[in-house]
């Protein structure tokens, strides 16, 4: 089994897989396959990980553009407009939304909707593996095989002007803008404050006309709209491990008891749309 360390104190996206290490590290953790995550379903409407269904209404989902452009990609790759999709997951992608960021690495590596280019695809998933979300680390390492020495210096050289771009440092604050703009929009405060005694009644989304309505401090609790606690919701339903000492990365190994090592976003029925 090939192990790479990956130092976390040291920038570790766009590098290649290191020699292996010596197995007696004591702070090492093994990043392992994660399963589905659990999304419910409402006839055709697909929920989010962590969200509850009456939350993503469309204004909602306007002041989370990842959730929105992901949701909308999803349906087109689903209806095999991969061309439409690609495009979608790139306006995901741009909010630091790395499921999109994952999904478009697979179809650059498979050539769906585009030319197939793997190590552009390579580039993409090492990209979605920045925050170290197993799925996708193990599915880099995957990719990473099967390059040759030449395609692999291309990757990581091609993979620089998509770090700028679309990697946290850049990706995070445009997402973090869009949310505290909508949500003073919508609550009307400049600070964003909320009167306790608001109530929401959903007019869009998986529960409108049904006569629910949401208190103010569940619609817009923390997790949601500040994006310092929005991003660590977002590590914990893609199980991201904490950032300190090493990570070993194993073979990926197929079994069939375990689910598809891609762990992206594919759903069995469309969203709403």
């Amino acid at each position: 089994m090939r192990s790479v360390f990956l130092y976390l104190a040291l920038p570790f996206l766009l590098l290649p897989a290191s020699a292996p290490a010596q197995d007696t590290q004591p702070d090492a953790r093994v990043l392992e396959q994660q399963p589905p995550l659990e999304r419910e379903v409402r006839g055709n409407y697909i929920g989010e990980p962590g969200i509850p269904p009456e939350m993503l209404t469309s204004g909602f989902l306007t002041a989370h553009p990842d959730i929105r452009w992901r949701r909308e990609a999803s349906y087109s790759y689903n209806q095999k407009d991969y061309a439409l999709a690609m495009t979608q997951f790139l306006r995901a992608a741009r909010y630091a939304d790395k499921p999109s960021q994952a999904m478009i690495a697979e179809m650059y590596w498979k050539g769906l909707g585009v030319p197939q280019d793997r190590e552009l695809g390579y580039a993409w998933m090492d990209l979605a593996a920045e925050r170290l979300y197993p799925n996708f680390v193990i599915k880099r390492e995957a990719y990473w095989e099967q390059l040759d020495a030449t395609q692999r210096q291309d990757a990581i050289k091609r993979g620089q002007p998509l770090l700028a771009e679309y990697g946290d440092d850049a990706a995070k604050p445009r997402l973090a803008k869009v949310m505290r703009q909508e949500a003073t929009r919508i609550t009307g405060s400049h600070g964003g404050f909320v009167s306790p005694s608001l109530r929401i009644v959903p007019m869009t989304g998986p529960l409108a006309g049904t006569g629910i309505d949401i208190p103010a401090e569940k619609y817009y609790a923390p997790e949601y709209w500040r994006p310092q606690q929005y991003f660590a919701a977002q590590d914990e339903v893609w199980a991201a491990p904490e950032r300190q000492g090493q990570v070993r990365v194993g073979e990926p190994e197929q079994q069939a008891t375990q689910p598809p090592a891609e762990g992206l976003p594919e759903p069995a029925t469309p969203p709403e749309h």
